[in-house]
């Protein structure tokens, strides 16, 4: 029995938290109109912000298939959609010139068939499923070359591929697909047409609080305060590289490992490498910055707790 898609907003925000992937209402809102109108979904943001884990939220809740194409510089057609098993073929067009059975011709049109191919993620996505069609997560297109992104306008377009070889492949249903960007480049406007957008922030204080009560089931409710708080400062100022949300969910583990309920500037700047990726911003942090962050967020939650 497959998962029908969400016929609401709210359905949407329902199925990605039986996911427990804690959404705000407009990303549910941009997911529920893509999958309904079956348009692709480019998010971007910064790193760690949760782009990626929507399409896993989305194939593991909707029992889909989850097809993953992990951009990088240079990325090409034989690594992204197909290519021809070569040494296969090498080794049919020596027995057949060994049992002298079969012209050029039959033996080319054999050695170019179905068999010979090797479907990488974008061929994989267009074949249908029982479950229904699969997610296919593009992910981090902004790593990719601006020709390889000139290609996949056709496959965004028509969601069909041409193999000169065999022909066109066109998909019977369309796949789910999410493309997300941390926006190291800009993406081109023919690509963002094709697609729903949405930017996914940082969470503000609650739903990071949300978050991590999901993620996290028991943590101290002081430390999971402490965290997000010192967190959510950490992300007012300039550093080289803001800590996402995954940091904050791999710092929680963190501390909890090291059997803490509550911070102290010691614990902060002994973890500090959990959360920050740059020395220059942890040297930045580490010691009296460290301390004053803690100070202001222990006395925020000293007063809030004294009002209610």
């Amino acid at each position: 029995m497959t998962t029908s898609l969400p016929a609401s907003v709210d359905e949407t925000l329902a199925l990605l938290g039986r996911g427990d992937y804690v959404a705000d209402r407009s990303l549910a809102t941009a997911l529920y109109l893509s999958l309904s109108l079956g348009r692709p979904l480019f998010l971007e943001g910064e790193a760690g912000v949760g782009k990626t884990e929507i399409a896993k939220v989305l194939a593991r809740t909707l029992e889909r298939r989850l097809v993953r194409l992990q951009c990088y510089e240079g990325l090409d057609i034989a690594s992204a959609v197909y290519e021809w098993d070569y040494p296969r073929q090498m080794i049919e067009i020596r027995l057949a010139e060994a049992a002298g059975d079969r012209d050029r011709g039959s033996l080319t049109q054999d050695i170019f068939s179905e068999r010979f191919l090797i479907k990488r993620p974008l061929l994989q996505a267009l074949e249908p499923a029982v479950e229904g069609p699969p997610v296919l997560l593009i992910d981090e297109l902004d790593r990719t070359d601006e020709p390889f992104e000139a290609y996949l306008l056709e496959v965004l377009s028509d969601f069909q591929i041409t193999i000169p070889e065999i022909g066109t492949v066109k998909a019977v249903e369309r796949p789910i697909v999410i493309v997300t960007s941390n926006r190291t480049r800009e993406i081109h406007d023919a690509l963002k047409r094709r697609c729903f957008y949405h930017w996914v922030d940082y969470p503000d204080a609650a739903r990071e609080l949300e978050i991590l009560r999901v993620r996290i089931p028991g943590i101290a409710e002081t430390l999971s305060a402490e965290i997000v708080g010192a967190v959510q400062k950490l992300r007012e100022m300039d550093l080289f590289k803001l800590p996402g949300v995954a940091e904050t969910i791999d710092w929680a583990e963190a501390l909890i490992q090291l059997d803490r309920t509550s911070l102290d500037p010691k614990v902060v700047d002994d973890t500090l490498g959990v959360l920050l990726k740059y020395q220059d911003d942890i040297a930045r942090i580490q010691g009296s910055e460290a301390n004053r962050i803690l100070g202001q967020v222990k006395a925020e939650l000293a007063a809030a707790g004294t009002r209610g």
